[in-house]
């Protein structure tokens, strides 16, 4: 009856929420061009607080733009999301039958059954966002015989982001939590669609690092510049160099296929809160999924948007799937 009662109430405010047995929920796609395009985010970083950016995504894209998205969570038994939960995200399945999947995910450990769903996704061919810790997506601690051990960031190569978007876990470039970014555009890549109408990218996160053997076949959108501070007016540390901080790679797959990747290194839920980051990843699903993008998306938030700063263990805590998801 309890949950009878949220969707009533959801349902007489007009909201465009609906839940998939509370462990998962749901944002049917309204009027606009990716209707009929069905979007799967994986939340799961204890970090940057992608348990409530992607929710935020998942709206805009979802009211503004016509795509169905759906968010999964890392969570307990009970439906509580807990990003420190790194083997429990129902809804893996949902993966087979995507457009394209946006993944934020940061050392997960999935059971085998359901990391296969995810391997099967990225040896089908279609494309895949991966956002800030998503180079370093999976750890095996705990069942490094499994025939997915490989994708580990702590193996040869890189694991999974090694194998795609050609990058894993390196090192802070920037000050952690004291040197912010500024996203520069690509001088010779700046007629591509995805940068339409992006000029003015900022975000608290500091500047990841890249390895020296960054993938030359690369497209590389956005650089980032290290900022002296936390605030989008600081001057830039110009002893820094920048580095890449949002590209493209195509790569061959163990089947034979070639899927599309956008590694975007900055995407934390306050990063955000800058309105051509978050029409980024919006061009980012049209041009991905095969639509033309807008001449300036519509990008505006949908309700609240008040993230968290990022920090381990600073998540809110106790909030349910369902509570999380209706606010």
């Amino acid at each position: 009856m309890k949950t009878l009662a949220v969707l009533t109430f959801a349902l007489t405010l007009g909201a465009i929420t609906q839940l998939d047995g509370a462990q998962w929920v749901t944002y049917e796609g309204q009027v606009g061009p990716g209707k009929g395009k069905h979007i799967v985010m994986l939340s799961g970083d204890e970090e940057y607080r992608s348990e409530e950016g992607l929710p935020q995504l998942g709206k805009i894209l979802s009211q503004r733009h016509g795509f169905k998205c759906t968010v999964l969570f890392s969570q307990d038994t009970d439906a509580t999301i807990n990003p420190n939960n790194s083997s429990n995200v129902p809804g893996m399945h949902l993966l087979d039958s995507t457009d394209l999947v946006i993944n934020q995910f940061r050392f997960r450990e999935l059971p085998d059954a359901d990391m296969k769903h995810f391997v099967d996704y990225m040896n089908s061919g279609k494309p895949m966002i991966v956002i800030r810790t998503a180079t370093h997506s999976f750890n095996y601690e705990k069942n490094k015989q499994s025939p997915y051990a490989k994708y580990s960031w702590t193996t040869k190569g890189g694991g999974f982001g090694g194998m795609t978007v050609g990058e894993t876990w390196t090192y802070h470039h920037g000050n952690h939590g004291s040197e912010a970014t500024r996203g520069l555009v690509d001088g010779k890549n700046r007629a591509h669609p995805i940068l339409r109408s992006i000029n003015d990218v900022f975000g608290p996160t500091d500047v990841y690092g890249v390895n020296a053997d960054f993938p030359a076949d690369a497209t590389i959108l956005l650089h980032g510049q290290v900022l002296k501070g936390m605030n989008p007016a600081d001057a830039p540390t110009l002893t820094k160099a920048v580095m890449p901080l949002v590209w493209l790679r195509d790569v061959k797959n163990e089947t034979g296929t070639t899927s599309h990747y956008l590694c975007s290194t900055i995407g934390a839920a306050t990063d955000l809160e800058s309105e051509d980051l978050r029409r980024l990843f919006v061009n980012a699903c049209y041009s991905l999924t095969g639509l033309e993008v807008p001449k300036k998306a519509d990008v505006a938030t949908v309700g609240e948007f008040k993230p968290l700063m990022f920090g381990f263990n600073k998540f809110k805590k106790g909030v349910k799937v369902s509570e999380h998801e209706l606010k």
